[in-house]
């Protein structure tokens, strides 16, 4: 989810930690599980300092190592540690198992969008993402600020985010649903298919589609029941080529195919010797592909230039690729 919804996330399950007979009627101890759940449920998400280092370190680890197994231990532990810096006597039990609840919580709800997370590494390194959540669902962080507002005009905090969970595993279900059903109307027309790649929008009823065969792919979108074709490419698996195989050893399109599953390569013959271009097939917005990797080789195949990242426009692909060679 988006670092706001994050926020709210936070917020609510200190306030539903009240219900903890331990934090009841313990102002000091409320505060501190409210720091720690807040803290906690962005801590997964302190990985995007990585962006610093620039987007291949980003685009391999974000909600990797951060959002794995370990990390669901380890980010409770440095936040109960850090709270009991300041006060000791606080029961540190309480506070790391609020802590753990906040993390796992974030790392939990990661896994419905189609971005997706490591959540299972360092056990299985396959992104799991369901496709089911937008990265921001409007529904999700407007129904967190009226339980904020009502626990803020005196509403039982508890109950009132007790009430909003449960409201929203239905809401999580009804989209579940409509995932799947948008999976079956795809498999009904494409049973050859051998994978359906779906992704939700910020409209309930509007679905980004790319569809796999061993022959072809379509990026399509579904609105309302209703299937539209955009376009269509062959189904071409990375080729022993001497020049794709050189541009597979760069960092950029080697941290853009750990994370992409559908994408096409295209290979052009330039002024400076060679471009290796990959496009991520499935962040089609108004006719454009904005996820892609580029690498630049020289007539000995020798990269000068790369870049990973979501571009909008040539001329500023053009402009980072130039960066990256002076660099």
């Amino acid at each position: 989810m988006d670092t706001g919804t994050h926020v709210v996330m936070g917020i609510a399950v200190g306030g539903l930690a009240t219900l903890d007979p331990n934090i009841s009627g313990n102002s000091a101890l409320a505060q501190s599980v409210m720091i720690a759940t807040i803290v906690g449920s962005q801590a997964p998400d302190f990985d995007t300092v990585l962006k610093l280092k620039g987007n291949a370190p980003y685009i391999r680890n974000h909600r990797g190592p951060t959002h794995s197994v370990p990390a669901l231990f380890l980010w409770p532990t440095a936040i109960t540690l850090a709270l009991l810096a300041f006060n000791p006597s606080l029961p540190w039990l309480t506070i790391w198992g609020w802590s753990f609840f906040a993390v796992f919580f974030h790392v939990f709800v990661d896994i419905f969008n189609a971005y997706g997370t490591q959540a299972l590494s360092p056990f299985r390194k396959k992104w799991i993402a369901l496709g089911v959540i937008n990265i921001f669902d409007a529904f999700i962080f407007f129904a967190h600020i009226v339980a904020i507002i009502l626990w803020r005009f005196g509403s039982d905090p508890g109950y009132t985010f007790l009430t909003l969970y449960i409201v929203l595993t239905g809401y999580y279900i009804w989209r579940y649903k409509e995932n799947r059903a948008v999976y079956n109307l795809l498999k009904q027309q494409h049973p050859d298919a051998t994978h359906i790649f779906i992704s939700p929008t910020f409209k309930w009823n509007l679905w980004h589609v790319v569809i796999r065969t061993k022959e072809y792919m379509y990026v399509t979108e579904v609105r309302h029941k209703q299937i539209k074709y955009f376009e269509t490419y062959s189904f071409d698996p990375i080729p022993d080529h001497p020049i794709i195989n050189a541009a597979l050893y760069d960092d950029n399109l080697s941290a853009f195919l750990s994370f992409s599953p559908t994408y096409r390569w295209e290979l052009f013959t330039e002024e400076h010797g060679y471009t290796v271009k990959f496009t991520d097939l499935r962040y089609r917005s108004k006719g454009h592909y904005p996820f892609v990797a580029i690498v630049q080789l020289d007539e000995s195949y020798t990269p000068i230039s790369s870049y990973t990242g979501w571009v909008y426009n040539k001329e500023t692909l053009q402009r980072k690729l130039e960066q990256a060679a002076v660099q």
